[in-house]
């Protein structure tokens, strides 16, 4: 069994994504067999919650086995991770209690960033501000490249009101630069290195979405017919490798490199 107490208004199923990744991964099954207590009642639905709530997981010693992430890296400053797909970053820091770096969607899964000290994340969040971290991801996107090597630019646009953005060749919008190399051919898909020149939300989905190529699995931004016919309900995104180039107390990681072990 784990417990929590409710921090802030959330409904039941995004303060269990946000908190505790073994439950956000059987969250359904838990719920079906009533498996859940809030403030020590059985729930079969997604409810509403109230700061100060307790909400109990009462589940199988295999669903509580079940990893959110592995240990890349660990030292007394830094822990780097390699996230599993279909866990919110929020669970890991919940779950670690360390500061964040940066974060990578719930089905993007690979390398994250987490300092242990607010001197260590104060540095780290300056680098990849500052474009001293190279973010280099793996993507699986829909059809052929029309180069083999690419830096593609753009104007990123947010909907705030739908959690979503859109890319134009011009105009409003922030300035954003995706570099792409093909790795292989997968019949109707290729497999891309992706290097983030600018590093902004939902970049990489929304601007292969923007130059036709939407990455397979995608339910936000790919292509819906697709996804259905491949059975790709997960998005086909992969933080592979992070190289920090830090200053300070951190010069000691400049330019090592983390890479996730997972493959596309």
């Amino acid at each position: 069994m784990k417990k929590f107490v409710v921090g802030e208004a959330s409904s039941l199923k995004n303060f269990t994504d946000n908190t505790c990744a073994q439950a956000s991964f059987c969250f359904r099954t838990l719920l079906k067999a009533r498996e859940i207590r809030v403030n020590g009642v059985k729930v079969g639905e997604d409810v509403p919650l109230r700061a100060g709530d307790e909400v109990c997981y009462y589940m199988t010693p295999a669903q509580e086995r079940k990893r959110a992430f592995s240990v890349v890296y660990d030292d007394e400053n830094i822990l780097v991770v390699d996230k599993e797909s279909g866990v919110n970053s929020e669970a890991i820091f919940c779950e670690t209690g360390l500061f964040p770096v940066h974060r990578l969607d719930r089905n993007t899964e690979g390398v994250l960033l987490l300092a242990k000290t607010r001197t260590a994340e104060e540095e780290l969040v300056a680098a990849f501000r500052e474009g001293r971290a190279e973010k280099i991801y793996h993507a699986l996107v829909l059809g052929a490249m029309p180069k083999a090597h690419a830096v593609e630019e753009g104007f990123l646009v947010k909907d705030e009101k739908r959690a979503t953005v859109h890319v134009q060749k011009r105009g409003a919008g922030t300035h954003i630069v995706t570099e792409y190399e093909v790795l292989e051919r997968r019949g109707e898909c290729s497999l891309l290195k992706i290097t983030l020149h600018t590093g902004k939300t939902h970049q990489i989905r929304a601007h292969l979405a923007f130059l036709g190529h939407p990455v397979v699995g995608d339910e936000k931004y790919g292509d819906a017919a697709y996804n259905r016919s491949a059975h790709a309900t997960r998005q086909k995104l992969l933080s592979k490798q992070l190289t920090l180039r830090p200053a300070g107390a951190l010069a000691y990681l400049c330019k090592m490199t983390f890479v996730s072990a997972k493959n596309l």
